[in-house]
């Protein structure tokens, strides 16, 4: 499920409820286990200093169920926060329109959900990233 909770930014959340699904059924998690929310840039920076001691907001932020590495059999895998504003500076400045990049910011926020961290893991996530992502025909 995707929920806009900004205003800022307009977007076109059918075609990315169409890719949540898939990038899901991907992933193997369960239906309805995921809940992303879009959300401003205000609202990310609070996130973002209270769960990582970061200054600003960032693109996407995942909160698996319980704090640990969720199985793909639980029945509620976690959050996504994504910042369509910060999403969208970032899609200019790689020169991709602002739904691919909203795409592989839930495609990452859920390859983080099932457990894998690309700042310790030597690779490991992009490696899938990439993989998914040519899979999946974002970005």
């Amino acid at each position: 499920m995707i929920v806009n909770r900004q205003r800022r930014v307009p977007v076109a959340i059918e075609p990315l409820e169409e890719f949540y699904e898939r990038a899901r059924l991907a992933m193997k998690f369960p239906p309805e286990s995921v809940t992303v929310q879009l959300i401003g840039d205000d609202a990310m920076a609070r996130l973002n200093q209270t769960f990582r001691h970061k200054r600003g907001p960032t693109d996407v932020l995942s909160f698996p169920a319980n704090g640990h590495k969720p199985s793909t059999k639980s029945e509620y895998v976690g959050d996504i926060a994504i910042s369509p504003a910060t999403a969208r500076r970032n899609a200019r400045r790689f020169s991709r329109p602002l739904g691919d990049e909203l795409r592989i910011l839930i495609l990452h926020g859920m390859i983080h959900l099932a457990g894998y961290d690309h700042e310790s893991d030597h690779g490991q996530m992009d490696r899938l990233e990439r993989k998914l992502r040519r899979r999946l025909g974002v970005g």
